[in-house]
């Protein structure tokens, strides 16, 4: 295409929108609400995944081991732990550490826990393992309660000729594992569902757009039905007569979207600053992704969103015209 065809397709599209004020003002005003609903749910979305990245890097399980457990094998259930595929850290509990923690639950209750400390201590130690995705949960405990039984196997010859009691002879290394499973398969239902919903919604708001931008530029094509029925006969081809409306469409999208950008920022931080001020938040320790974390993210979505959905509109709405 030349640069003066160029020139003169752009300059159109231009035109297009001054001479059709009420309509295209209508159409940008109509896809910021659209927009800003989508750029509502994309926020939520992304700070879901984010409060589930931060909960898989402080959710898992609590290993607990045996007293019994020498240095050796201890040392090779939290190398072989490590190596597991999934794991993000693995941090070992001695006793003492399991007797402070069980502590600062009982606050004002020290007395309690009076009588536990030295050799009456019967908290055992544990590794606190973390994962890197939560949905794998239950494969990496079986595989760790396969780890601590071949640990358990591999020493039990070293213990019967060394004549050590039946009774501190166990089948595992590994007493028992805790995790907190309600919760995680809580929340990675609750973030199953967001995706959906979120998923739904840019299909619904974007169908919707789509209709609203062919709409706007179907009345201009209508109004210049006469004009593009000359152009057609004295041999103007589809594309020359399809570009400025698509042009016309682009630049809605575009405007719309830069509206709702600005809107969106605007009021993204401060929303999300009152959110992490509630007591829950603080008291779980997560944080919020801020507006210039998902700035360049949202943009990207935006600029997308305003240029695809412009093309197809006004593709849609000029099809009826151009067929011969």
């Amino acid at each position: 295409m030349k640069y003066n065809g160029l020139t003169y397709l752009i300059g159109e599209g231009f035109s297009n929108i001054f001479k059709n004020k009420k309509s295209t003002i209508t159409s940008i005003i109509t896809m910021v609400c659209m927009m800003f609903l989508f750029g509502l749910f994309f926020a939520i979305g992304v700070n879901v995944n984010y409060m589930l990245e931060q909960v898989q890097m402080k959710q898992g399980m609590n290993v607990f081991i045996w007293d019994e457990t020498t240095e050796e094998q201890k040392i090779k259930l939290e190398t072989e732990i490590k190596a597991l595929n999934g794991v993000n850290t693995v941090v070992f509990k001695n006793k003492q550490e399991a007797l402070e923690d069980m502590k600062s639950r009982f606050k004002n209750k020290q007395e309690l826990m009076a009588g536990f400390e030295g050799e009456n201590n019967i908290f055992p130690a544990s590794f606190v393992v973390t994962l890197t995705d939560l949905n794998r949960l239950d494969e990496i405990q079986t595989e760790i309660e396969r780890i601590g039984a071949k640990i358990a196997t591999e020493n039990r010859a070293e213990e019967v000729d060394l004549e050590i009691e039946e009774s501190t002879i166990h089948d595992s290394i590994i007493k028992n594992i805790t995790s907190s499973d309600n919760t995680i398969k809580t929340l990675i239902t609750i973030v199953s569902g967001i995706r959906m919903a979120i998923g739904v919604i840019f299909i619904v708001l974007l169908f919707v757009s789509i209709m609203i931008i062919s709409n706007t530029i179907r009345l201009t094509v209508h109004a210049r039905r006469k004009e593009i029925s000359i152009m057609k006969y004295v041999g103007a081809t589809n594309s020359f007569i399809r570009w400025p409306f698509i042009v016309e469409g682009i630049i809605i999208g575009i405007i719309a979207a830069i509206i709702t950008l600005l809107i969106i920022g605007l009021l993204y931080d401060v929303v999300i600053q009152n959110i992490e001020a509630s007591k829950v938040l603080q008291k779980m320790s997560i944080t919020l992704l801020s507006f210039s974390e998902i700035a360049k993210t949202i943009s990207i979505v935006y600029a997308l969103l305003g240029i695809g959905i412009g093309i197809l509109g006004s593709a849609m709405s000029m099809k009826k015209y151009l067929e011969v």
